[in-house]
């Protein structure tokens, strides 16, 4: 089987350089600003493509998301549904992102699954219908298959492309998972920062509205965030666990790193506006 693959498709990581919650609609969902950048730090996908139809995901996280649930093979369903085809395909998960960390894994692993098998299938839909389909299994999904740095509005499926510094960053990632739907539920949630225009916003300090609630329901937040901001600007990103400090340098996020405490674990990245997913892509 192996001799068939298409190896090495990137599922990126994310970060929310920062994140307003603006209010609660009618419907429960929240409107938010959020300025969306990716990092070269990913998830990896492998596919052999078959002729029968099946779908079949091997990946170490089997034994902790039921396939029910998985957004893996939730998407390569939604794009056999859409697209009609035949073909199927055997998926392979090298899993590298922690889960429940506010930097995007599934969300973005159900986006190079969509970009990944509409190019091996050559199912032909544009972008743009990727990002429909994408919008149904998670609000984040739409930004990674554009690929592109993106302040995001609405529910986080209004997209603009922004161009922003791309600097290195040291990522803490604290061993709980923060479940983003208990957050956003949460009655202490901040749901009022008035909406700011892009220029202002840019201008002005960032910060996520997430971050206080979460350092008070998981200490080990708080203390990455403590330890880390002594080092550099840090926030959380997303609804957590994840935060990350800002390094001009690698070697600057280097320094840091080499004196991080035993119990706190990480990596470094670099930011970068363009998606490692869109330069793989690219490669065809």
């Amino acid at each position: 089987m192996k001799d068939n693959r298409s190896n090495h498709w990137p599922a990126p990581a994310k970060l929310n350089l920062f994140l307003h919650i603006n209010g609660r609609r009618a419907d429960g969902y929240h409107e938010l600003q959020t300025l969306f950048q990716f990092i070269d730090h990913c998830d990896y996908l492998d596919f052999a493509v078959n002729d029968t139809g099946t779908l079949t995901l091997h990946s170490s996280m089997n034994d902790v998301v039921a396939h029910s649930d998985n957004l893996i093979l939730k998407a390569a369903k939604s794009l056999q549904e859409v697209t009609q085809t035949t073909l199927g395909a055997e998926i392979w998960l090298d899993k590298r992102l922690p889960m429940g960390g506010g930097i995007g894994g599934g969300s973005s692993d159900a986006a190079t699954t969509l970009v990944a098998l509409n190019h091996l299938w050559q199912t032909g839909l544009s972008s743009q219908k990727l990002a429909d389909i994408g919008l149904s299994l998670g609000a984040d999904v739409p930004v990674f298959i554009n690929g592109l740095a993106a302040f995001a509005e609405g529910v986080g499926e209004h997209l603009q492309a922004v161009d922003v510094a791309e600097p290195w960053y040291l990522v803490i990632t604290p061993n709980v998972h923060v479940s983003t739907a208990l957050i956003f539920q949460d009655p202490a949630l901040p749901r009022d920062t008035p909406k700011l225009n892009l220029a202002d916003l840019m201008s002005n300090p960032w910060r996520n509205d997430c971050q206080q609630l979460v350092s008070n329901l998981y200490p080990q937040v708080a203390k990455a965030l403590a330890w880390l901001i002594e080092y550099a600007p840090s926030r959380m990103t997303g609804t957590g666990a994840c935060v990350f400090g800002v390094f001009d340098t690698r070697q600057q996020a280097e320094d840091a790193f080499a004196k991080m405490p035993v119990d706190l674990s990480g990596f470094i990245a670099k930011g970068t506006n363009k998606s490692p997913l869109v330069l793989r892509l690219a490669q065809y």
